[in-house]
This record gives structure tokens, C-alpha cells and sequence, in this order.
């Protein structure tokens, strides 16, 4: 018991139950706070936010699809990876349709943009109660959660977005039958890829923390390597459309991801039976 008060910074008191909820209280009006003046400015910077971000994954013209036929033209495909224009229409069926489509994407993008100083409260609630080891351990993890956080927005935006926008948009069951695709429908898709997507890279960041903190090591991910795959394709499955692509798009990152915390963990956490065994 000695050893363990010790850990804890000197001077911090035990607070009651009451005292914890009203710090929680305030950690979320500041959070909330920010995220309200995010969002405040990206409503109001809705034409950059819909024509260049929100609508960019739709238009030919788009980074990603300009790349990729850019690179099929070096290996001497042509054009055939290049779009002239992407087969559907985007529409709005509701009468408040767009404005709360706006309202809504701007509270996601406000979310998203807020995210480090959200991650911040969140940790300021949780970084009293922890020792002072596994402070040391858990040092720098709002800039690092912020970076994976934003490396997977990019990689959803970026990548997965564009990929199954274009595959969905432009699958047909025949000829005759058009896709026309709802306003609402479209923007769900981009923000559920693009926002999963974020979450899904902090898959590294928890591995080390944990690691750190003895209760992962790289021996018990590679047992459990199997579960681990059979849980990201049911992730996969909640979070995308209900079409298999989606599925596949966002399931094979999430191994990669998987593959590179183990590297993570065994650098981190040694597993000693490991070489015990090759002794």
C-alpha cells in the first residue's frame, strides 16, 4: 500500500463521487464548447466545405482519381483509368433536406476538426487517477492519438472514400436502371468511411499504451490474430454500406494496422518467453 501511495503526486487529494461528476461536467462543456465554435465557422464556410470537400470525391477531377490515371498513362494503360465525368447524379428529395444535411455535416466536420482538444479534456479527466508510471507511459498521447487520428481522415478521405464512392456510384444491375443517389445517402457514406477511418488508426497508439503498461504483448496478438481478423470484418461490416468492397476496403487496413501494432508491441514489450525458448 506504501508503494502504491507513493506513485501518486504529492499534495493530490481524494475526490468524492459528486466532485468527480462536476469535473466531468466541465470537461465536457469545454469539449462541447469547442466543438459548437467549429462548427459555428464551418457552416458558415459552406461553399469551400461542400464544393471542394464534401462534393470533391464526386467530381472526376478529384486528387485521388487524377492520380490513379495519372499512373495507369506511366505504365501505358492510357486512359483507362482515367474519368471524364462519374456515372451519377447526386439530389435532395427532402424540402429541409440541405439544411439539415448542412447542419448535420457541419456538427461531423466540427467534430473531427475538434478532435485534440476533445482527446485533451478527456485526458485531463483521466490524468489524476493515474500513478506515476503510467503517466510517464502514457506521455505525448493527445499529440500522438491527434496524429493517428488524422493520418486515418486523410487515408479514409484520400483512399477509402473515393474507392467506394466510385465503385457504388457507378455499379448497376442493368443498363436501363440509373443511379441517382440521395444527398443524405452520399454524405453518410464519406463521413462514416472518413470518420471510422480515423478511429480505426489508433489501433497502433492503444497497442503501445498498453504495452507499456505490461497488459499486451506481441505473443497474445499473434495467438489471437485469428479473433483479431474475424472482429475487423464485423467492425467492417457495421461501419460501411452493406456491400462486400466496402467491407473488404476498410478490412484489409485494419490488418495492416493489426500487423503493425504486433511489431509495436514486441519492440515496446519483449516477450521473454520468446527467448527463453530460442535459448
Amino acid at each position: 500500500m506504501n508503494q502504491l501511495s507513493t506513485e501518486h503526486i504529492e499534495g493530490e487529494t481524494e475526490m468524492t463521487f459528486i466532485e468527480h461528476l462536476e469535473e466531468l461536467r466541465w470537461h465536457l462543456i469545454r469539449a462541447f464548447a469547442a466543438i459548437t465554435i467549429i462548427t459555428i465557422a464551418v457552416f458558415l464556410a459552406k461553399k469551400f466545405v461542400f464544393y471542394t470537400v464534401i462534393l470533391g470525391p464526386s467530381d472526376a477531377n478529384f486528387f485521388t482519381y487524377e492520380t490513379i490515371c495519372k499512373i495507369g498513362r506511366q505504365l501505358r494503360f492510357a486512359d483507362s483509368f482515367c474519368f471524364e465525368e462519374l456515372p451519377f447524379k447526386i439530389i435532395n428529395t427532402d424540402m429541409a433536406g440541405q439544411f439539415l444535411i448542412h447542419l448535420k455535416t457541419s456538427f461531423v466536420l466540427g467534430f473531427i476538426l475538434a478532435f485534440p482538444y476533445v482527446l485533451y479534456e478527456v485526458w485531463k479527466f483521466i490524468e489524476p487517477g493515474l500513478y506515476l508510471k503510467e503517466k510517464k507511459y502514457t506521455r505525448g498521447i493527445v499529440m500522438f492519438g491527434s496524429l493517428f487520428f488524422f493520418v486515418g481522415v486523410l487515408f479514409g478521405y484520400f483512399v477509402l472514400a473515393p474507392f467506394s464512392i466510385n465503385f457504388l456510384g457507378s455499379y448497376s444491375v442493368s443498363e436501363t436502371v440509373k443511379n441517382t443517389i440521395n444527398l443524405a445517402s452520399y454524405i453518410a457514406t464519406l463521413t462514416t468511411l472518413v470518420f471510422a477511418s480515423g478511429i480505426v488508426f489508433e489501433l497502433p497508439m492503444v497497442v503501445f499504451i498498453l504495452a507499456k503498461l505490461g497488459l499486451v504483448t506481441a505473443t497474445d496478438m499473434r495467438t489471437y490474430r485469428k479473433h483479431g481478423f474475424v472482429a475487423m470484418l464485423i467492425f467492417a461490416a457495421i461501419i460501411t454500406p452493406p456491400d462486400l468492397t466496402s467491407q473488404i476496403i476498410i478490412a484489409l487496413p485494419l490488418y495492416v494496422l493489426y500487423e503493425f501494432s504486433i511489431l509495436i508491441a514486441k519492440r515496446v514489450n519483449p516477450d521473454t518467453s520468446e527467448e527463453i525458448a530460442q535459448i
